[in-house]
């Protein structure tokens, strides 16, 4: 036997502010201590099990995936505090097979889904033994099962649990796990662990109880504990964790066991034992749900038959018919069928379908996925992808295998209704949402830690507010890049312990929520596939992020709230009242009057175009068409706004655009000779060097990432296709590619801009054409926002529309157009807007005006 050592019991930064290790630091030191494998047993979950497993595998060490699970004294359903008895014991358990990582992912889930109790996920014994086969179970730590009788001083009880656990697991699965931190109550107890080891015939196991890698961590580590249970370090009572539960040597843990022969040998036994295999692919349908076809033909088909139905309902059917639309359809369909994503297209049309059957507005699109002519004609996206040059290959890439990622936009107080309607289909427990971790940013652990240190308000404040308030910021860039933060950090060697604290905690997990948008959707109850838990509202919710459900290759879809969409859908209804057969969808796009209002810089309540240097752009862009909108919603960004200038002098004749070759005139001559999109990026590649559109999407995402190894590759490539495809040479041809690489880290993806341009149109349209409805729309949405209401009503008097006040007789509960005395059209003031009455008390009110008539009077009233 080796004289190494494995850590059976390790705590990550998963187990939430009580460890402190990251999974990518773990196996680094794992490695370099020659340690053949290691595991990771969080308090009652498996959050990053998938990022471990990758760290691991990355890192040449072998993953041990386990749990730290909490035991419920008796039955899990008995919610009550029972005398002399804890609320939950410990237990290490360990997955020795698939079929046991299986079992252990089934048996966290049922703790968290039924078994939570003060925050604590338990199970009990009858669900162990449902799921013990290929698990295996070490006794625990001083808080473990049969050390709660030991420490009571009953053997008997002792040996009883013992034997139910070689009961359930079966003697050759049960190790008896010993810890040496130099603890009273460890010594206690250990010689009676050895003691029912001898007795039962069980091999003692050296464990360590990981929280922290390096033993000089455990002051930052005692910082994070206060954190998490809001003591000051200073106070007497409060929960410590001894220095020695760091990630120890072989060497240290085999001094430390001497006295316990082969306790640090049965740790590679176990591990050598413990043989878990994960199936990564997230380019997978295995786990997509499988549509239903309403006439039982094959899915294959029955998409092709979905879609042609929808070009003639799209195109007429002349359009349909000819050779462009047809064969564009037939490349798409064949892709998303040999890919395996027919079911994924099915599902996604039919609960957009279900949502607009039940008058829930839909989004025109969002992303990539309004390049595909596919999702065009099933109604899963709005906007035609050949009348706009959108790309199917910046969506779904032949070339790339990823799966598709259509995100879906409804309307923000019914989008629930649409999740619902998805889980009554594929079942309650086949469709959950997706967890998200939070993180101590480097703003906020400053202030976390400051706290516990008992540092005053006041100067936490100081130097909080000296780091940036933006995604991607570090302490250590803001410590190099400021200098008045280093003197200010260097005043007080208080400060200065605080800063290293802080450092150290920097990025680690503290807390878990619930991802906006995201809902998974599996062929199966999910705990087959991944632990489950339970949001704060009940609801249940993946273990896994998004990248870890990506990578398990499960269904994920985003819906999203968009309030526009109901700000737009509540007009309609308004002018639907004397124009029945309004829709919006069905507008025309080239209606004057609202390029007028755009071009006035009119543009409060339009969507996208209502900051301050929006309506400036607005002003001087002189819109006249659809696509200038969309040009506007892609350039108005950081760095590109650059070009904003160069495009408008083209526009307005003031100077004449420049093209290295006549090619990149069709390339991004509808945009003014600036390259503003991704897609124009890719067709810059295709029509000068060749490329496939594929290919031309793997070299954007190229430029975008500028790795140099990949851009040296790229850049011979183009300059060969460009010589091959139209004889261009070198010289100019990397000047090209120079250029196209500039703009490639400013492109737009077309496709969703175009879409959101849509949005932007309708809401200037009603703005420009149904003012009073829209109006109406716009301030009903923003009905608990007073602030936001005063924005809006100043807008009715600069557009002479008149504000009618609140009225109990003429009122409804949400503002509404009405005629005024004078004969003009007004907007009724709504009875939820009124500050302290309350939606639920003036609904009814309303309901009883509409069933007993106006109110005469007060004592009526």
């Amino acid at each position: 036997m080796s004289d190494s050592f494995v850590h059976l019991h390790l705590h990550t930064e998963y187990s939430l502010l009580d460890g402190m290790i990251r999974t990518k630091d773990l196996v680094k030191r794992a490695a370099e201590l020659g340690m053949p494998a290691v595991a990771m047993t969080d308090h009652g979950n498996l959050y990053g099990a998938i990022e471990f497993y990758q760290a691991c595998k990355k890192g040449g060490v072998k993953p041990i995936f386990g749990c730290e699970i909490y035991l419920a004294p008796q039955a899990m359903e008995d919610k009550k505090e029972l005398v002399g008895r804890k609320r939950a014991t410990h237990m290490t358990l360990l997955a020795e097979t698939d079929e046991g990582w299986k079992n252990l992912s089934k048996l966290v889930s049922i703790g968290h889904l039924e078994g939570l109790y003060y925050g604590k996920p338990r199970v009990d014994r009858k669900v162990l033994k449902e799921y013990a086969a290929g698990i295996i179970c070490l006794t625990g730590c001083i808080s473990g099962p049969v050390n709660e009788w030991l420490r009571a001083g009953d053997m008997d009880k002792a040996r009883e649990t013992m034997a139910e656990l070689v009961d359930i697991y079966g003697r050759n699965n049960v190790y008896v796990e010993i810890h040496n931190h130099g603890l009273e109550q460890q010594r206690q107890v250990t010689p009676g662990l050895l003691k029912l080891a001898e007795e039962f015939g069980l091999k003692p196991v050296a464990a360590n109880d990981v929280h922290f890698l390096n033993k000089e961590d455990h002051e930052a580590h005692d910082v994070m504990i206060c954190i998490g249970t809001g003591n000051l370090l200073i106070d007497e009572n409060r929960m410590r964790y001894t220095p020695e539960v760091h990630f120890k040597t072989a060497e240290e843990m085999r001094a430390l066991f001497a006295d316990i022969p082969g306790a640090c040998d049965t740790t590679l036994e176990i591990a050598e034992r413990c043989n878990v295999n994960i199936k990564l692919d997230s380019t997978s349908s295995e786990k997509y749900p499988q549509f239903g076809t309403p006439d039982g033909s094959p899915r294959e088909e029955y998409l092709m038959k979905i879609c042609q139905d929808g070009l003639v309902r799209r195109y007429g059917e002349a359009r349909a018919a000819e050779p462009e639309v047809q064969e564009r359809l037939k490349y798409e369909v064949d892709i998303i069928n040999k890919l395996g994503f027919a079911s994924y297209f099915l599902i996604t049309a039919d609960f957009i379908q279900w949502a607009r059957d039940h008058n829930i507005p839909v989004g025109p699109g969002r992303g990539s996925a309004a390049g595909s002519l596919a999702s065009y004609a099933m109604g899963i996206t709005d906007i035609c992808p050949l009348r706009f040059g959108l790309l199917f290959e910046r969506f779904l890439n032949p070339e790339r295998v990823s799966p598709p990622d259509v995100d879906i936009d409804f309307c923000q107080s019914r989008r629930p209704e649409v999740i619902e309607y998805v889980r009554q289909k594929y079942g309650e427990r086949s469709v959950s949402h997706i967890i998200t971790y939070g993180t101590l940013g480097a703003k906020s652990v400053l202030r976390d830690v400051a706290r516990v240190m008992g540092v005053s308000y006041g100067e936490a404040d100081r130097i909080a507010k000296m780091i940036e308030a933006k995604p991607g910021v570090s302490l250590k860039g803001e410590y190099d890049s400021k200098p008045e933060l280093k003197e200010l950090i260097a005043t007080s060697s208080t400060y200065q312990e605080l800063w290293e604290y802080a450092l150290k905690l920097e990025g680690l997990t503290r807390n878990v929520g619930i991802h906006a948008a995201g809902v998974v959707i599996g062929d199966r109850p999910l705990d087959e596939h991944v632990p489950l838990t339970r949001g704060n509202e009940g609801e249940v919710v993946t273990q896994y992020d998004m990248g870890a459900i990506t990578e398990v290759g499960l269904l994920k879809m985003d819906f999203l709230g968009l309030k526009n969409l109901t700000v737009i859908q509540d007009a309609v209804e308004h002018i639907k009242k004397h124009t029945p057969d309004f829709e919006i969808e069905k507008v025309p796009l080239d209606d004057q009057p609202t390029f007028d209002v755009l071009n006035r810089g009119e543009t409060m309540g339009v969507f996208q175009l209502e900051s301050g240097g929006m309506v400036e752009t607005c002003r001087k862009y002189d819109i006249s068409s659809i696509d200038d909108i969309i040009d506007l919603i892609a350039v108005y960004r950081p760095g590109a706004m650059q070009f904003i200038d160069q495009m408008l002098d083209v526009k307005k004749g003031r100077t004449k655009p420049m093209y290295e070759h006549p090619l990149l005139e069709k390339v991004c001559g509808s945009t003014n000779g600036v390259m503003i999109y991704q897609e124009q990026v890719q067709n810059a590649a295709k029509l000068l060097a060749g490329y496939t559109l594929g290919g031309a999407d793997l070299l954007r995402r190229a430029m975008g990432k500028k790795d140099p190894k990949k851009m040296a590759e790229e850049r011979s490539k183009f300059v060969e296709g460009a010589a091959r495809t139209n004889g261009i040479e070198a010289k100019l041809a990397n000047q090209i590619f120079e250029k196209i690489e500039m703009f490639a880290g400013y492109g737009f993806n077309k496709s969703h801009s175009a879409c959101y341009g849509h949005i932007s149109y309708w809401t200037a349209y009603l703005k420009a054409n149904h003012p009073v409805e829209f109006l109406a729309g716009l301030l009903s949405n923003e009905i608990n926002n007073t602030d936001k209401i005063a924005v809006f009503v100043a807008e009715c008097h600069r557009m002479k529309i008149e504000i009618l006040p609140p009225d109990i007789n003429q009122s409804l509960l949400r503002f509404s157009p009405e005629k005024t005395k004078g004969g003009t059209a007004g907007v009724r003031y709504g009875l939820a807007a009124i500050k302290n009455c309350g939606e639920g008390a003036m609904a009814q009110v309303i309901g009883e005006r509409e069933k007993k008539g106006p109110f005469t009077s007060l004592e009526d009233f």
